[in-house]
This record gives C-alpha cells, sequence and structure tokens, in this order.
C-alpha cells in the first residue's frame, strides 16, 4: 500500500486553480523530486500532502500510523528555546523524558531515593530510541555548524532555516518534505546533506532548484505545470530532455489546433451554409473547440534576461597584492583573508567557493574597493563600470513598488542606450502589470531576485559582481542566467553556493580552505579534482624562494636564457591576439550567429588568458634567475 495517495485534489485562490485535479501516490522507499516554475503551487502542494491545508476538493489517503515531517520555505513564529530545544522539539517527547531522568538523578544526589523513577525513566528513554535519537541531534548540529545553546529567536533567518532543517531530519520520519532544504547552506552543508539523504531510510519528497541535488538524489520527477501533475520516471537530466520534447510537440499540436479553429470560424461565417441541417455536427464541433481553446492554459512565458554592457574596460580589472584584513585585528580571531594576491583579467569569470561566514562577501568588497586591507594594495584597472547584486538586497526598497524600485518614479528606463516603458521591460522579468505596481515587501524570495536581476542588467556595466545569485530562482531562469554570463564579453565576480551553476558559469575559482585563500582554474568539479595538488606557480615560486634562502640559486642554462629572450615578443604577439579576441566578443554581430560561435570565440579567449597567465609566470620566473645569476 502507498504511504499516501492523492486523488483529484483542487486547490484555488481565483481563477485558474493552483491545484487542478491532482493525483499522486507515493511508494514507501522513493525519493521523489517536485519540480515547477516559480509561483506553480509546489509550496502549497507541500502543505497539502503535509496535512498542514486542507484541499478545496479531493480526497487524501494515508497509511495508518504514518508519521510525516516538514521543513517549510517560511520560518514559523513564536517558537522559543536553544537550537537543541528546537531540534529536539521535532522528536516527541524526548525533551520530556530526558528532563525527567535528570530529575531523578538530581534527587539521588540530593539523598532522596528516586532509584525506582531513574530506573523507569532509563528503560522510557531506551524503548523509545531517545538516547540514539540525542545522539543524531548532536551529528546534525555539528553538520550544519549550529551553535547549539544559542537562542532561536536570535538567530539570523538563514540560521533558522537550519536549525528547521535539523528539526525535519531529527525526526526521522516515514515521509520526510523538504521545501528547498539547500536555500542558505553552504556547499559543505549541501554536500552533506545530500550523502545523509542518499542513505536516509525513509520516503522523501522534496522541492530544490540545486539541479546537481536533483540529479544525485531523486528516483522520480514530478512536474506542476499549469494546475496538473505530471509523472516522469526517470531522472533529473532524461526529464529535462524529455520535457524540452514535450514543449516542441506542444506547440506543434496546439498551432495545428488552431490553425484548424481559424479555418472552421471562417467557415462559420459564410452564413447559410454553416446553419444547414447536415452541417449542425460540424457546428457543434466547432463549440466544442472553442470551448477546448478557452480551457486551454498557456505556458507562462520565459524570463528575457539581457545584460547592458558599457564600453569595454581595461585589460587588467583587479590586482590584489598580499591582502590581509580581519575586523577586529587586535583579538585573538584569525584574519578573514590573509596575505591573498591575485590578479583578475578582463573577461575572466570568477567563482568564490567557501563556508558560510568565511569572509566571500568581505572578499568582494576588499576587490571592489569598498574595505580598506589591514595590509596589502588592491589595484582597480581603468574605465570600470560596476553593476552589484547584493544578496541581502539592500538595493531594495521593501516600501516601493515594483517599478519605482527600477524606474525611480519615472515611466522609462534607459538600456542599452535606448528608452523603454518601464511595465515592458519588467514583463522581460516576469512581472506583470499588476504585479509591477506591487510593494516589493509584498514579493516572494524568486520574485525579489529577479528585480534585483531586472535592476542590476538596466545599468551599463563591464564588470558584474554577484553575491548569492541563485537563491529562490526556478531552473528555467537559472539556465537563462548562465546563458547570459557565458555571452557577457565583461568580466564576472561569483559567490555561490549552487555547484552545477558554477560548472557551467566560471572560468576560476578562488576558494576559502583550510591554511587561506588557493586559486584553481575551472568551476567546482575542476577544484574538486585540483584541490590535493598544489598550485603549480605557487610551487614553482615557493622552490625558487627556497633556493634563495639556502643562497644556492641556479643559473640560466643555454635553453632558459634564450627563452627569456624570445618572451617578451611572445607576449607582444599573445596580448595583440587577445585584443582581437576582446573585441570580437564586443561585437554584437557575433551574438548574431548564433550561441554556438560565441561560445568559439570565448573558448579562443580562455585559452589565450591561460597562456597568457603561464608566459608572465614563466618570464618572472627566469627574469628572478637571471638577476640571481
Amino acid at each position: 500500500m502507498a504511504l499516501i495517495n492523492l486523488k483529484n485534489i483542487k486547490v484555488g485562490f481565483g481563477s485558474p486553480l493552483l491545484l487542478d485535479g491532482i493525483d499522486l501516490q507515493i511508494e514507501k522507499g522513493e525519493r521523489v523530486c517536485l519540480v515547477g516554475r516559480n509561483g506553480a503551487g509546489k509550496s502549497t502542494f507541500m502543505k497539502v500532502i503535509s496535512g498542514s491545508l486542507e484541499p478545496d476538493g479531493g480526497d487524501i489517503s494515508r497509511l495508518p500510523g504514518i508519521k510525516v515531517s516538514m521543513l517549510q520555505q517560511e520560518v514559523p513564529t513564536g517558537l522559543d528555546g536553544t537550537v537543541f530545544d528546537v531540534i529536539t522539539s521535532g522528536i516527541g517527547d524526548v525533551n520530556a523524558l530526558m528532563n525527567r531522568y535528570h530529575a531523578a538523578l538530581k534527587a539521588l544526589e540530593e539523598g532522596i531515593d528516586a532509584m525506582a523513577e531513574l530506573e523507569a525513566a532509563h528503560h522510557d528513554l531506551e524503548r523509545t530510541g531517545c538516547w540514539q535519537a540525542t545522539q543524531r541531534v548532536e551529528e546534525i548540529i555539528s553538520r550544519l555548524s549550529l551553535p547549539a545553546n544559542a537562542n532561536f529567536s536570535e538567530l539570523s533567518g538563514g540560521y533558522k532555516r537550519r536549525a528547521l532543517l535539523g528539526r525535519a531530519l531529527a525526526a526521522s520520519p516515514d515521509l520526510l518534505l523538504l521545501d528547498e532544504p539547500t536555500n542558505h547552506l553552504d556547499i559543505e552543508s549541501i554536500t552533506w546533506l545530500e550523502e545523509f539523504l542518499l542513505g536516509y531510510n525513509g520516503t522523501l519528497l522534496f522541492v530544490t532548484h540545486d539541479r546537481m541535488l536533483q540529479q544525485r538524489l531523486s528516483t522520480r520527477i514530478i512536474e506542476l505545470d499549469r494546475g496538473s501533475l505530471h509523472n516522469w520516471q526517470c531522472d533529473y537530466k532524461s526529464y529535462v530532455e524529455r520535457k524540452d520534447a514535450l514543449l516542441e510537440n506542444e506547440a506543434k499540436m496546439n498551432a495545428l489546433f488552431d490553425k484548424k479553429l481559424s479555418e472552421e470560424e471562417a467557415w462559420l461565417r459564410q452564413g447559410v451554409k454553416a446553419r444547414r441541417t447536415r452541417n449542425e455536427g460540424r457546428v457543434r464541433a466547432l463549440l466544442d473547440m472553442r470551448k477546448d481553446r478557452a480551457e486551454r492554459r498557456a505556458l507562462e512565458g520565459s524570463a528575457n534576461l539581457k545584460a547592458t554592457e558599457s564600453d569595454i574596460s581595461g585589460r587588467l580589472v583587479i590586482e590584489a597584492k598580499k591582502v590581509s584584513f580581519s575586523y577586529d585585528s587586535e583579538s585573538a580571531i584569525a584574519p578573514a583573508i590573509k596575505e591573498f594576491s591575485t590578479v583578475i583579467m578582463r573577461g575572466d569569470k570568477v567563482g568564490v567557493i567557501g563556508p558560510n561566514g568565511s569572509g566571500k562577501t568581505t572578499l568582494l568588497k576588499l576587490l571592489l574597493g569598498q574595505l580598506n586591507p589591514d595590509s596589502g594594495t588592491v589595484r582597480l584597472g581603468s574605465r570600470l563600470d560596476i553593476a552589484y547584486f547584493d544578496q541581502l538586497r539592500a538595493a531594495l526598497d521593501g516600501e516601493k513598488t515594483v517599478q519605482d524600485n527600477i524606474a525611480e518614479g519615472n515611466d522609462q528606463v534607459i538600456i542599452n542606450g535606448r528608452p523603454r516603458h518601464v511595465i515592458g521591460y519588467l514583463q522581460d522579468f516576469l512581472f506583470t502589470p499588476s504585479r509591477a505596481r506591487t510593494p516589493v515587501k509584498a514579493l516572494s524570495g524568486g520574485e525579489r531576485n529577479r528585480l534585483l536581476l531586472a535592476k542590476l542588467f538596466c545599468k551599463p556595466s563591464n564588470l558584474l559582481v554577484m553575491d548569492e545569485p541563485t537563491n529562490d530562482l526556478d531552473s528555467d531562469t537559472l539556465d537563462l542566467l548562465e546563458e547570459l554570463l557565458a555571452g557577457y564579453s565583461g568580466t564576472v565576480l561569483l559567490v555561490s553556493h549552487d555547484r552545477a551553476f558554477l560548472n557551467n558559469v566560471v572560468t576560476s575559482t578562488i576558494v576559502f580552505e583550510e591554511g587561506g585563500l588557493n586559486e584553481y582554474i575551472g568551476g567546482y568539479d575542476d577544484w574538486l579534482r585540483q584541490r590535493s595538488v598544489k598550485n603549480p606557480v605557487k610551487a614553482e615560486g615557493a622552490s625558487k624562494q627556497e633556493r634563495q634562502k639556502k643562497g644556492k640559486p641556479a643559473k640560466l642554462s643555454y635553453k632558459e636564457e634564450k627563452e627569456r629572450q624570445e618572451l617578451p615578443a611572445r607576449i607582444e604577439a599573445l596580448e595583440a591576439k587577445h585584443l582581437e579576441i576582446s573585441a570580437a566578443l564586443a561585437d554584437t554581430e557575433l551574438y548574431k550567429q548564433g550561441g554556438q560561435k560565441a561560445a568559439e570565440v570565448k573558448a579562443k579567449m580562455d585559452e589565450a588568458d591561460l597562456l597568457l597567465k603561464g608566459l608572465y609566470a614563466r618570464w618572472e620566473e627566469l627574469e628572478a634567475k637571471s638577476s640571481a645569476d
């Protein structure tokens, strides 16, 4: 028997219905991923399954005695106590039993005969599995990096969600419902959660926009689309391929239907011939076609993300030399950043990876000159136009409407040098005219992120700085954002915990690790492959310094001396090629030839960047060696 069985479920907050006659069975041991666009009704559907929301119609049957636990997107009000208390509250009577056990112990210490009560409490703790549950709570608190004794009410929103995730996990329910469990988690916590859920013995229904988690975890995909639920017996990658084919076929069938309807409408307008007795059946068929067309729910359009690019920047964008920074330099707390050096060139797309609280946002502010380092220097390149995406959404005024946040009370915005009506521009980001007049404080998390993107992309830029831009965005919008950044001819600095997003966008990463900041070529998967190997450039520099310290500098060979003399010309030629490729990427005609052509030119740019960095490093090494001679 299925754990839960839903038949003809209907929920509506107006017309059309949010859930329109939905059927679903969830079997024991399944890991079901629920997908759908922002606003499709996924959270509402999860609440119906959990029992916290009664549907307007339909039947729900649950296996007798089934235990269901849910992590919601919203943080509930009125939760008191420590983090440990909140998490253990999901287990049931564990707090009461533990208090009973400790009270009996205290009574014995005070000379009161409470041995029978102590034994009874101990027996109940063993019988209900509370000893093991307490150990599980401690492990979860450790893995989620939570302050066990902190008051829950004093935590930030992100830490509150972590604690609520811990409460849902600690309950070990038969059916675990997770609504966006990775929001506000860093990569280390996400990978731990992924492994935990892969080994979870219960049944799982989850909503997430983390595509890597979807691919690894799901055994079945269910999709909520225009009020209907569709079942896909496959992994996430196969679902995406099959869904694209289905939408293409649906568009063709709709086009054929609309053509036939148009022909029948033209026939009916002929008048007398259409009303003859022998044609009454054709008229009735036409009326049915009209009804079917009226009831068709059109697929919501995709966002149209386009960044407004300014003039090309200088070749050097940012240079940092031995930068250190701490918010409390007089304390014993280790600096957030210590003696970090980097060079970021025009066209680089750099990802920043690290645990929550490690200093990723601080690093961005240092690199942008918004914070002064305690030591070291930061040099910004020329002709920089910076657009900053703030994870705290500080650029948005919650009291103002959506359109006023973009246009500051005006009717138009300037996009690529041309005026455009603000309502039309916001429709590119899926805001209807009525939604554009809504105060920002009434928007969902996904809508606020889309609005921040709209505000960001209407500003001309050649350096995009994005701090956690992927939170709350649906998969379709994520794909479009990836395409935009891949085709962006400027420079990108990106902080993200979305592993697939990092893989698809960045060309290098700066990672907060034990021992400090390290740089790697490529995205998230490339970092995993390289992190156990020393950075070749740093290794060369270290060996050179060791030789100098030992007073045994190695002299240049004839071959090395010849290479040293030839390197400036090679570097100059490669720089000229780099400028040609930059000009090609800045030419709008390139993008009219299709995404494949732009990707090929971008690949040449990346290759030239890597070669240049290698030649610079080699030239510096040979120069240092020559000086030592």
